[in-house]
Formats: structure tokens, C-alpha cells, sequence
């Protein structure tokens, strides 16, 4: 009886559900468990991700690919490292669980070479298919010649010989003949060499190679699956007949049903990427069960993909965030696990070592070298460095490394030796490349297209016209364009700088005009714009296929053809042109796009993020636009700070430029600050980079009227002016700047301006006095030096913004200036007040004073002096009264950013200013300077121009 009652219990107990406590229960999470891998494949993802990110940052200081440091993380991991620790592995890594992370990696592989056959453009093949094919060619023929002698000594060394070293020499030939073409074309996107001579050349013989090298790859797995050489050449031809039968007739299919879903116009559609997907896994799958490998039938399925429209940058985009970031990472993990760099345990294993490192570097390099040299005409210089790139081996020899371990091919000694050898010279590339092609000596295409017309970098000065002057017409300007929502107000400050063009506003011109020998002067000049569209080089292969595809890209890009079209409408020449750089690199090139372009001005665009629709606080926030009744027309520069803070409640920039300590009820959003702070900081960070870096003008535009709710509804034009300029003028090379740029927008008779001359005094003086009248211009100027006079002043304002806060953001703060250049400052401030606040004097030497621009200009524009002790709310209220006054829907005010050669100290008045409206970031007066925060912080205008003379204009 006892014998049945315990056999009742054990059945009861073989019943019970499975235990689910986990780690609660005291289980251990990493226990493999086969019928439930998950949690230690979470452990292991998580592990091996956060490895390689960390090696990848700073791997990254040193412009070198991320697949060095997903190896290095797997080697980090495996037997060399890690591995040495008792328990790690089997608890991390079993053996067991190493199918299930393989499974998870080759899906990963056959997508990633799925994107590999994406990022492959045949028309690349085709643009100097002569020189290019010459380069492939000696870059695999000499080094499958030399790996095949070298293999000779390892196989007898290190193989065992019941391995056939036919087999083994077509491995060891396609790992030194091979070079990475993804990692290529990244390596020439961050060096910069996609423009030149050499990056044109090398970008085509890597094409050429890349799939050269798969197909040896899909030959030499052939031939190690068959059985007999008769076997080997039907799966040889069942490959060839379903590469044609994917290259022909799926290919013309696939872009048909592109093209029917509209795929092509508005991106992949959902049916498409479906199609897509089991076309890829289905190719691979053929492709594997013949006895060739799976990814290259993924490869073949990336090739026939359509690259109309941007298709396989957009198809792309949906994949290669999980590609990269989990997949990939797991597939060259199991490599450096596969990896044991104890087994180089002895002086023949390291001199076997440098000798594949040296001549597989060397075969390819002497291989391009040469063929560069002798076949395609380069120089030494330029043939090394094309030999250097080739020379780049990455993921894709890794791949071809695991693919003949997996099939018994190699040893763990002889594949970790390889492995070695691949991330060495993957490593090399870079730098080896940097210095041999420094930026100074590399030759650029020209821009007529032909091959291999070029400009040196250095041609510099010599061919250049020469800078327009000061009181020249600005004819060239750069316009960034970065994001689309920047496009209206790069088309708002490139209007204003339009001349007048239609026959009946040049004779409103020439009727203004009361001198007849200027007649010629009202004659409108033409300005032409280069179009610079910024992309920021991201580690995502999209950002790279958009800067090797940037000839398609100049065509299609939405932001580059509405700026053209705008162009087209109003009779603006526009130069289109792409740059993918790195977002610490963007700066720079913005600065260098305008030398090389011989740009006038570089015109950039600042825009607050839109309001917040389901916040009712900020629906109503506009700039300030008072009305007549709300304003008096002529304001005394003495008006009590209460004035000021009724007539400007609310600030429109609160939501990119608020601090902490907001006093508005409607900006209780815990983390809306800090969102729109970290944006304003981003976007500072590149444009104080272009002030600090740039050698010409730059204009600054910040938009406002994306916040004025009344903007929406446009006003119809009934010839009355629809802009009005403001300048308040303090003095400097920037102000000087600043009137020069109003003087010439206000050539156009739709534009009025106001230039008020601003001093500081210590009591309250009269009202503004009209600057019409020669005489009491002296007088307002007397009180130039007044700022200037009190070094301790001086001193304070020059370290006004010394040194940012936020690491690695620019500063462009200038050093103390000394007393003559101040007063030379100050004599040209006079000077330019002088030529265009003085109305112009009928007679023959009037025209040699006055300036195309001035002379047809002054009549648009009211020139004021105002001297008072809060010189920053009387310059708002009189910019208010201007509005009012010029009875028209826009006011833009002009400013110069100030940050060299600054009159004044505004630091308490602006202090106190954003007590009475709202605080901003200190960034956001280094970026913009005191003047223009002031009009940002109390909102008026719809927009504020700031702008920064050249660092290299003289002083007058």
C-alpha cells in the first residue's frame, strides 16, 4: 500500500506545471534552456552590443569603421580575453547556445549583403570603365597570385593535409584579392575624397572587385559542397542561370511593381517591401541549397532592386538600424569567438602572422599602384593613396574567413591569423591615407564633368576674383540648407536681397532718382546663389549611399528643388550642390563651400521649433506687431521700462531659448524645457562653428513669423511696401556690414528701411533727432567714444563671453582690441555714416562718392540719431514706431552680431530686459549677440538678420 500511495504522488507531482518564479525562485537566468533560449539570447544580444558601442566610441576619435570594433569586442569576449575566466564562457557563450545566436546572425548577414547589392550602383562601373577595370583587375590578379604562393607554405605548416589545397589556396587567393566595399565608400564619404580624381576611380574598381570577389566566393563554395569536378560545374551553371533569371526578368518585374505602387514617387510601400523581403530570403535560399552560399543569393536580389527615385536609399533607410545595430554585431562577434589569439603561441605562428599582413598589403597595394601609375596615368602620390584604399579588407574578407572555417577550410590557428591580418589592415587605411593625400594636394573634378578636368585645392587666390568691398554690390551668396522647415526663411532673406526687376519698378527707381547722371546707377544688378544642401554623415549606410549617389541626389531632393523652382520664379540664379559630412565637420564645410565658390555672403537659417497645438498658452504667441492705437508713432528715448514690458507680453522664442526659471504660467511643461534648450545648444553649436570658421560675411536669419499665428493669413499686395528694415546702428565692422546690407535690399522700391544711430549717455537727452540734415550728424557722433573711454569696460566687454560651457561648441570671442584700432573703428564708423546718412549732391563727382547701391537706395530709407541711457528699449520702441509708422504687415530688423570691436556694453540693460519678458540661454547671446537677443526677447519683427563681417575685412 505504501508502494501505490507514493506512486499516486509522483504522478501528481510529473503533472504540476512547470516552475515560472525565474529569478525569484532562485533559478539561474543564464541557464540554457533549449525549448526557452530567450533569456540568455538577451544577455548575450546585450552583452555583445554594449561591447561594441563602447569600442565604437572611441575607435570613432580615430576615423576608423565600426566593424574593427565588433570584432575586436567578439575577440574581447571570446578565448583571448574574457574566455580566461573561469566560468565565463560556459555561462555566457555555451556551446549550446551558439546555433541560435548563428541562426540569428546569418539572417542578419544575408540582410546586410541584401543592402551590400543595394549600395552597389552600376552606373558608377560605367564612368571611367577603362581606368577603373585596369585598377580592379591588377588589384586581383596580383594579389590572388601572391595569396596563392603564400598559401602553399601555410597549408603545409598549419592545414591538415586530408584538406584538398586546391580548396584552400581559392580561399586564401579571394581573402587577399577581396577588398570591403562598404567600408570604402565610408572610409572616402569621411576623408572627402568622393570629388576628387582619386575617389572617382577607387569607388569604381571597388564595384568592379566587390563583385568579382563574391563570385569567386560563390565559385569556391561550389567547389569545396561538390562531391566531383562535374558536380562543381552544374552548380556553377545553376548559379549563373539564376543570377540571369534575377537580373532579367525578376528585375524588369520588380520595377514594374515599383512603379505600379507608386513606390518610386512616395517610397517603398508595405506590398513592396513584402515582395522585396521574400524575393531576398527566397534568392538565398536557392542559392544555398545548390552548394553555394545563402548570402550571395541575398547579394544578387540587392543588385536588381530599382534605383529610380531614391528606391534603394529609402529601402535602406526601413532596414539597416536593425541590420547594424543587432545583426551585424552578432555575426562578427561569433567571429572573434571563433577568434583564439592564445593560439599564437610561438615564433613560426607570428612570423607566418607578419608575413600574410605584409604580403596581402602589399599585393594589393603594388597590384592599384602600379596599374594607377603606369595604366591610368595618376602620380606617385595619387597612385599610393589608390593603392592604400584598395588595400581595405573589413567585414568583407571576415565573411569570406568564416565562410571556409565553417566548411572545415581552416584551422582556429589560421583563421585567427587572418583575422589578425584583416583588422590590421583595416586599421591602416585611415591614417595611411591621410597622410599620403593630405587635404592641400588633392585634385578635384571640375565642374564641366569631364573626366578628370581638376582644381587643385591650392589653386586658391590666383584664379579668384577678387571679395566684393566695402559699399560693392553682394552678387554671391551661399544659402545652407539643412532641413526643409528652413526652406521659408532662406527664401525670405533671399528675396529681400533680390534688386528690383520688373520694367515698372525701375522706372519707380529712376523717378526717385532726382540726379541724371545715376540713372545708370538705379539699373538692378543680378545675384546669383549657390544652393549647398547639408546632410550630416551618420554611421547609417543611407547617409553614405546619399553622398556616392549625390549626382541623382542634386536632381531629386525635395529641399534642393523647391529652392530651385524658387529660383526659376524669381529670376534667381540657383547653383545646386550637396554636402554629407559629419555634423562636427559641418561648419567647416559650409565655410570652405563659400571660399571655393567665391561667395560674397553666407546666408544661414536659425528657426524655433512650432508651437505647441494642444497648449493653449503659447497658441497666441506672436511678434510683436503693435497697432496704431497700441503704439505711438515717435516714442521718447526715455520711456519708462513699464512701456516696453506692455507693449512686447509675450516672447515668441520661449520655446527654443527658455530657461529654467520661466516666469510665463504657460510654460509649465516639465521637460518642454530641456527638449527646446538641448535644440537651440545643438543648432548653436554648428552656427557659431560657421561665424568662427567662415572668411567671408555671414547673415544669420531667425525666423519669428513661423510663431505669429496672424501670419498665417497673408496680406494681399496693394503696392504699398511689404517689408520694412530696421537697423539700429552702434558701430563696428559688424554694424558697418549690417548698413551696407540694408543700403542694397533698399535698392528695391517695395523695400523701406530705418537706420537709427544709437549712442549711450549718462542722463536722458531730446527725442530722436532726423539724421537728414548734415549738421547735427557731428554732434550724435561726439558721443561714439563714450563706451570706449573706461577701460574696465573694455576689458569686461571683451570677456563678456569668454569660454563656452558646453564642451567642444566654438567660441568666437575676439582678443582685446588695442587704442588705434578702436579709433580706427571709429573713424570708419563715421565715415560710412558719413557717405550714406548725407543726402547725395547733384554734380559730377557725386557719383564716384556714392555707391550703385546707396544712391538709388537712400530715398527708401530714413536715416535717425538717438542718444539715450537705455539704449536697448528705446531702439525696440522705435523699431515698433517704424512699423507702425511705415504702415505696412513685415518688419525685419537688421543687426550686427557684435562680438568684435562692440561700442557698447549691453550686458545689464539686456539683463533687465529679460527680467521683464523672458530669460534666455547664454548661449544664445554668444550665438546671436546682445543686440539681437534683445529684439528676440522682446519679440518684434518677423524676423531678425544678424550679421558678422569677415574676419579678414580691413578697418577702413
Amino acid at each position: 500500500m505504501p508502494e501505490f500511495s507514493s506512486h499516486v504522488i509522483s504522478l501528481f507531482h510529473k503533472r504540476a506545471a512547470t516552475e515560472q518564479g525565474g529569478l525569484l525562485s532562485g533559478k539561474d537566468p543564464t541557464e540554457f534552456n533549449p525549448s526557452d533560449p530567450i533569456r540568455l539570447w538577451i544577455i548575450q544580444v546585450g552583452i555583445i552590443v554594449c561591447t561594441a558601442s563602447i569600442l565604437s566610441l572611441g575607435l570613432s576619435k580615430m576615423r576608423q569603421p565600426k566593424v574593427i570594433a565588433e570584432v575586436l569586442g567578439g575577440i574581447i569576449l571570446g578565448p583571448t580575453a574574457l574566455g580566461q575566466i573561469p566560468g565565463f564562457t560556459d555561462h555566457i557563450f555555451p556551446e549550446q547556445s551558439r546555433s541560435y545566436l548563428s541562426l540569428v546572425a546569418n539572417i542578419g548577414l544575408c540582410l546586410f549583403l541584401f543592402l551590400v547589392g543595394l549600395e552597389i550602383d552600376s552606373g558608377v562601373i560605367k564612368r571611367n570603365a577603362r581606368l577603373s577595370a585596369s585598377i580592379a583587375l591588377a588589384g586581383m590578379v596580383l594579389p590572388f597570385g601572391i595569396g596563392a604562393g603564400v598559401a602553399r607554405a601555410v597549408y603545409k605548416e598549419f592545414i591538415d593535409p586530408n584538406i584538398q589545397f586546391t580548396h584552400f589556396m581559392l580561399f586564401t587567393g579571394v581573402a587577399y584579392s577581396i577588398t570591403a566595399f562598404p567600408v570604402l565608400c565610408r572610409i572616402l564619404t569621411e576623408l572627402k575624397l568622393l570629388d576628387t580624381t582619386v575617389g572617382i576611380v577607387v569607388l569604381s574598381a571597388g564595384v568592379g572587385n566587390d563583385i568579382v570577389g563574391w563570385i569567386l566566393l560563390a565559385l569556391s563554395v561550389a567547389l569545396v559542397n561538390a562531391s566531383s569536378g562535374l558536380t562543381a560545374l552544374y552548380i556553377l551553371l545553376a548559379c549563373v542561370g539564376w543570377t540571369i533569371f534575377l537580373l532579367v526578368p525578376v528585375k524588369m518585374a520588380l520595377f514594374w511593381l515599383a512603379r505600379t505602387t507608386g513606390s518610386i514617387e512616395n517610397g517603398p510601400s508595405v506590398f513592396f517591401m513584402t515582395v522585396t523581403m521574400l524575393i531576398t530570403f527566397g534568392s538565398a535560399f536557392f542559392t544555398d541549397v545548390i552548394g553555394v552560399h545563402a548570402i550571395f543569393g541575398a547579394f544578387v536580389a540587392g543588385l536588381i532592386v530599382p534605383r529610380e527615385g531614391g528606391l534603394a536609399i529609402s529601402i535602406t533607410e526601413k532596414l539597416e538600424d536593425m541590420v547594424s545595430i543587432i545583426f551585424l554585431p552578432l555575426y562578427f562577434t561569433l567571429s572573434g569567438l571563433s577568434t583564439d589569439l592564445t593560439l599564437l603561441d610561438n615564433g613560426i605562428t607570428w612570423g607566418y602572422t607578419i608575413a600574410i599582413i605584409v604580403t596581402a598589403f602589399l599585393g594589393k597595394f603594388l597590384g592599384c599602384m602600379l596599374a594607377g601609375r603606369y595604366i591610368a596615368g595618376f602620380n606617385w602620390r595619387e597612385s599610393s593613396t589608390i593603392g592604400s584604399l584598395m588595400s581595405c579588407k573589413g567585414l568583407v574578407e571576415l565573411i569570406v574567413l568564416n565562410v571556409g572555417l565553417s566548411a572545415e577550410i581552416l584551422s582556429r590557428r589560421v583563421f585567427s591569423m587572418f583575422v589578425l591580418e584583416a583588422l590590421v589592415l583595416t586599421f591602416m587605411t585611415t591614417p595611411l591615407v591621410t597622410w599620403l593625400y593630405p587635404p592641400h594636394l588633392r585634385r578635384r573634378i571640375a565642374a564641366s564633368g569631364a573626366n578628370f578636368d581638376f582644381v587643385p585645392d591650392d589653386e586658391a587666390a590666383q584664379h579668384k576674383r577678387p571679395a566684393a568691398q566695402d559699399g560693392e554690390f553682394k552678387a554671391r551668396f551661399t544659402v545652407v540648407l539643412d532641413k526643409l522647415e528652413h526652406v521659408p526663411a532662406m527664401m525670405a532673406i533671399t528675396q529681400l536681397i533680390q534688386p528690383p526687376q520688373t520694367t515698372r519698378e525701375r522706372k519707380i527707381s529712376t523717378a526717385r532718382e532726382p540726379s541724371s547722371s545715376q540713372s545708370d546707377a538705379g539699373t538692378p544688378r543680378s545675384i546669383s546663389t549657390e544652393a549647398l544642401r547639408i546632410i550630416e554623415l551618420s554611421d547609417r549606410v543611407s547617409a553614405v549611399m546619399k553622398s556616392s549617389f549625390s549626382d541623382s541626389l542634386l536632381l531629386t531632393d525635395p529641399l534642393l528643388s523647391i529652392f530651385r523652382m524658387f529660383g526659376l520664379l524669381n529670376g534667381i540664379r540657383v547653383s545646386p550642390s550637396l554636402s554629407v559630412v559629419n555634423f562636427n565637420d559641418m561648419a567647416y564645410s559650409v565655410a570652405e563651400h563659400a571660399r571655393n565658390y567665391e561667395s560674397d555672403m553666407i546666408m544661414i537659417p536659425w528657426l524655433p521649433p512650432a508651437p505647441d497645438a494642444f497648449n493653449d498658452s503659447i497658441i497666441d504667441h506672436h511678434p510683436l506687431s503693435p497697432t496704431p492705437q497700441q503704439q505711438p508713432v515717435a516714442l521718447p528715448a526715455t520711456a519708462p521700462m513699464s512701456a516696453v514690458r506692455s507693449a512686447a507680453s509675450h516672447n515668441p522664442f520661449d520655446l527654443l531659448f527658455r530657461s529654467s526659471n520661466l516666469k510665463s504660467p504657460g510654460h509649465s511643461t516639465p521637460g518642454g524645457a530641456d527638449v527646446s534648450k538641448a535644440v537651440a545648444i545643438t543648432h548653436s553649436q554648428f552656427v557659431r562653428g560657421v561665424f568662427s570658421q567662415a572668411t567671408t560675411d555671414v547673415a544669420l536669419f531667425v525666423d519669428q513669423s513661423t510663431l505669429d499665428s496672424s501670419s498665417l493669413v497673408g496680406a494681399a499686395y496693394d503696392g504699398a511696401y511689404q517689408q520694412h528694415i530696421f537697423l539700429p546702428f552702434f558701430g563696428g565692422p559688424d554694424d558697418r556690414l549690417a548698413l551696407e546690407f540694408v543700403v542694397q535690399i533698399c535698392a528695391n522700391p517695395r523695400i523701406r528701411g530705418t537706420v537709427v544711430r544709437i549712442t549711450k549717455t549718462d542722463a536722458p537727452t531730446d527725442v530722436p533727432t532726423d539724421g537728414a540734415d548734415p549738421a547735427p550728424a557731428k554732434p550724435a557722433t561726439a558721443h561714439l567714444g563714450d563706451g570706449l573711454q573706461d577701460p574696465k569696460m573694455n576689458e569686461e566687454l571683451n570677456a563678456l563671453t569668454v569660454g563656452s560651457r558646453i564642451a567642444g561648441i566654438p567660441d568666437t570671442v575676439y582678443g582685446q582690441q588695442n587704442t588705434e584700432t578702436r579709433l580706427q573703428s571709429e573713424t570708419a564708423d563715421n565715415i560710412i555714416w558719413a557717405r550714406y546718412a548725407t543726402p547725395p549732391q547733384a554734380g559730377p563727382d557725386s557719383r564716384s562718392v556714392h555707391s550703385s547701391s546707396s544712391s538709388s537706395a537712400r530715398p527708401h530709407i530714413e536715416f535717425n540719431t538717438l542718444s539715450t541711457p537705455i539704449p536697448l528699449h528705446a531702439t525696440i520702441q522705435h523699431a515698433s514706431a517704424s512699423l507702425v509708422s511705415a504702415a505696412t504687415t513685415k518688419l525685419v530688423v537688421v543687426t550686427g552680431r557684435s562680438r568684435r570691436l562692440a561700442v557698447e556694453n549691453h550686458r545689464k540693460e539686456l539683463k533687465e530686459l529679460m527680467d521683464e519678458h523672458e530669460h534666455v540661454g547664454a548661449e544664445v547671446r554668444k550665438t546671436i549677440g546682445d543686440v539681437a537677443t534683445a529684439f528676440v526677447v522682446a519679440g518684434v519683427g518677423s524676423g531678425v538678420v544678424v550679421l558678422q563681417a569677415a574676419g579678414s575685412r580691413t578697418v577702413d
